[in-house]
């Protein structure tokens, strides 16, 4: 009853001002875990790694594919498959996620489709795709909205309306604190492409004390949703780093989420996050 109420309670959150039709944010919801292409061991052994994600109550696997640096569209597309086909029977959602550099547009549209249109021998698909929009690789920041608002827009008329697409993004409270990283960030331009906010909050950046990675994380929620004029944005809150991060700071982190709405929470990474640190998340979850 109590689970269903909380998935009640997102869908009426998600549906967008107008009465359009609801935003799909069923990947995002609940507790997730980040996987990038650099953790070797985690990728040397995709099914372990899935099944100790659901014992531990994770809910859905953000899984990178590629990033602008890498030479090929797909990295480990073997392990990838694996990866894929372990979440679903561990019943798990699996996001892809890719970093574009936002120079050359069509190597990170080509990219992103690639994640998108990619199947496991068996047939099996990730169940939606985020972009991970943090790189400054172009300047000026003008330049770089223009090329990022481009990219979106080719995505999602390549995907369809129907599609769930996530935007991962700076830190919308780091970006206040460094405003010369991103001047304009353009929030409300990605709320027209993408159906969930994942701002990349690591307090342990910047803070010490559960107090400050509380205001940290509830500042990032909140700033998204003034920007975009929309309480009721989807918003999955990232946090960490897992490996400098308290347990007093990450159960802050995990209360302002829940406290802000967020439709789902996860610290970044899976490979770095501790025991206690997963009892604490799991029992928020």
């Amino acid at each position: 009853m109590v689970k269903a109420l909380v998935i009640l309670v997102a869908l009426v959150l998600a549906v967008p001002a107008g009465g359009a039709a609801p935003r799909d944010t069923s990947s995002y919801q609940g507790l997730g875990t980040w996987v990038d292409i650099w953790d070797g061991a985690v990728w040397a052994k995709p099914e372990a790694a899935v099944a100790r994600m659901s014992n531990l109550g994770v809910t859905t696997l953000y899984l990178q594919t590629s990033n602008y640096s890498q030479r090929v569209d797909l990295v480990r597309p073997a392990a990838l498959a694996r990866f894929v086909d372990a979440a679903h029977a561990n019943g798990l959602r699996v996001v892809a996620w890719y970093l574009p550099s936002l120079k050359d547009l069509r190597v990170d549209l080509r990219r992103s489709l690639a994640a998108v249109r990619f199947r496991s021998p068996s047939g099996g698909t990730f169940d939606s795709f985020a972009l991970d929009i943090e790189a400054a690789v172009v300047k000026p920041a003008s330049r770089r909205t223009a090329q990022l608002l481009a990219l979106s827009a080719q995505l999602r008329a390549a995907v369809g309306s129907k599609y769930s697409l996530g935007a991962i993004i700076p830190s919308p409270r780091g970006m206040e604190l460094r405003p010369s990283y991103w001047p304009g960030f353009p929030y409300a331009g990605l709320a027209k492409r993408y159906d969930v906010f994942m701002p990349m909050g690591y307090f342990t950046y910047r803070y010490k004390g559960a107090a400050a990675a509380r205001d940290y994380t509830a500042a990032n929620v909140e700033l998204i949703r003034t920007a975009v004029g929309d309480d009721g944005i989807a918003v999955h809150a990232v946090g960490g780093l897992a490996a400098s991060a308290t347990l007093a700071q990450v159960r802050a982190f995990a209360a302002a989420a829940a406290a802000q709405g967020a439709i789902g929470a996860s610290l970044y990474d899976y490979a770095s996050t501790r025991d206690d640190e997963w009892r604490a998340l799991s029992a928020a979850a």
